[in-house]
């Protein structure tokens, strides 16, 4: 059994410690799909990866006795946290108190990634929510490769799959997807 399992384990049966052993385990490979998720972000995104990874991780292991399978499911679980509130934040930001449409003009030049909104972002999670009901295993595949950053390989090792079974649910699931998305439009 690896130390990385053992420590899941810790956390699991609610030994405080073992969050503080698991974090620098897995915080540099957090911190690359957080960068790899905001490079997917618009360019008035004011949240970091740094702060992403810190969310996120307060999430995964915040909750009263977290329960991971194993390496895949933890980093599956860390995906799902960061969609969750990069969502969260762009819906925030829609919101008619906090400006709506309008754009906050920023002062300060940040470290901003690739172009998006927040609109598409939304537009996105709610495909992937009836992708979900259709096709459970094509939504996980989106959401590790376009919310986690992660590579086919990286997605097909996490889901127990062939690396050309992602490969193909990952075409099929974007192709849904644009579908889905343009026809709400």
């Amino acid at each position: 059994m690896s130390e990385f399992t053992q420590i899941l384990e810790s956390v699991e049966h609610g030994d405080p410690k073992a969050a503080d052993k698991l974090l620098p385990l897995v915080y540099e490979e957090l911190r690359k799909l957080a960068v790899a998720k905001m490079s997917n972000e618009a360019p008035n995104q004011t949240l970091q990866p740094t702060a992403l990874v810190h969310e996120a991780w307060l999430r995964l292991v915040g909750s009263a006795n977290p329960n991971f399978g194993g390496r895949a499911h933890f980093f599956g679980a860390a995906a799902e946290a960061m969609r969750r509130i990069l969502i969260e934040k762009a819906r925030r930001k829609l919101a008619v108190r906090h400006g709506g449409e309008h754009q906050r003009v920023e002062l300060e030049d940040a470290d901003i990634c690739a172009p998006g909104d927040d609109g598409e972002l939304l537009a996105v999670n709610d495909a992937l929510d009836k992708l979900a009901a259709i096709h459970a295993i094509q939504a996980e595949v989106v959401k590790l490769r376009w919310f986690a950053g992660m590579t086919n390989a990286e997605t097909a090792q996490a889901l127990n799959l062939s690396e050309r079974t992602v490969k193909y649910y990952w075409t099929h699931a974007r192709a849904w997807l644009i579908r889905e998305i343009t026809s709400q439009r």
